[in-house]
């Protein structure tokens, strides 16, 4: 994928553990990159990046967010359930250069379902689920929705997540996840064949039991065996990636969950 002619430009609103690395790679597609963060002192690491920092922060919003969006393309990347700090950054777009966004969203929006759930299954009602409705409701802009699944890669490794004791629950049920590198390669793809107004899951092919998945997890990273919470009634979730491989032409690097190796990933 080349871009190095277009120099077009995206702002990426939140250039954390999955913004940042997203706009380095952005930037060696060729792209101007904005990119915002709450803490003053990852301006300077930014701007050594070769990303335009910006300070902002959905509580307060100042004047620099109208330069923050003189871009193309806006990909929202906060982990920030503020419905109300996501309306008024939504008006603040609709008054910008901003035409298409990708707002970055989560499986979690599904409920437990004993079918495979697909971008077109049912969602809870949550502050997520309006914030989706939000961004697609806009008439000045177009957004697509990619919900990804857990996230897990490089310094966030799944062996960590149950530290200190604590039993993991719904050993019979399935898990989910995605790896950072799927999520970045994802995200290019959706503006490489300009895949707008659509929702997209992002999860890794395969479902192991959780029992499986975080037991090899943990003994990968050089820790004992994690005890689970026994339970009688499974709690069920899969997710299904196809229209993400189908549309998106796309195929998951870290597709099989229990061939990799959790200390080198």
């Amino acid at each position: 994928m080349q871009y190095k002619a277009m120099k077009e430009k995206i702002s990426i609103l939140g250039c954390g553990w999955l913004g940042k690395p997203l706009a380095i790679r952005l930037l060696k597609q060729g792209f101007v990159v904005k990119g915002s963060t709450t803490s003053e002192a990852k301006l300077s690491e930014f701007q050594e990046l070769g990303i335009t920092p910006f300070l902002i922060s959905l509580d307060y919003l100042t004047h620099n967010i109208a330069a923050f969006l003189h871009s193309e393309i806006l990909i929202v990347a906060l982990p920030s359930k503020d419905i109300e700090g996501f309306k008024n950054v939504i008006c603040h777009i609709e008054k910008s250069a901003v035409k298409k966004v990708i707002f970055i969203s989560s499986t979690s929006v599904y409920g437990n379902s004993e079918e495979v759930v697909t971008e077109a299954s049912e969602t809870l009602p949550s502050a997520l689920t309006t914030i989706e409705i939000l961004f697609k409701n806009s008439s000045h802009f177009e957004t697509t929705v990619i919900r990804f699944s857990g996230l897990f890669g490089y310094n966030r490794k799944p062996g960590n997540f149950f530290k200190d004791g604590r039993k993991i629950p719904n050993p019979d049920g399935f898990v989910n996840m995605i790896h950072q590198d799927d999520c970045i390669q994802l995200i290019e793809k959706v503006i490489e064949k300009n895949e707008w107004n659509q929702i997209f899951n992002g999860c890794a092919d395969t479902h192991p039991s959780r029992r499986e998945f975080y037991t090899k997890c943990t003994l990968d990273i050089g820790l004992k065996n994690p005890e689970f919470e026994e339970v009688r009634q499974i709690i069920q979730k899969v997710i299904s990636n196809k229209k993400s491989k189908e549309y998106l032409d796309f195929k998951y690097k870290y597709g099989d969950l229990l061939a990799l190796n959790y200390a080198e990933i």
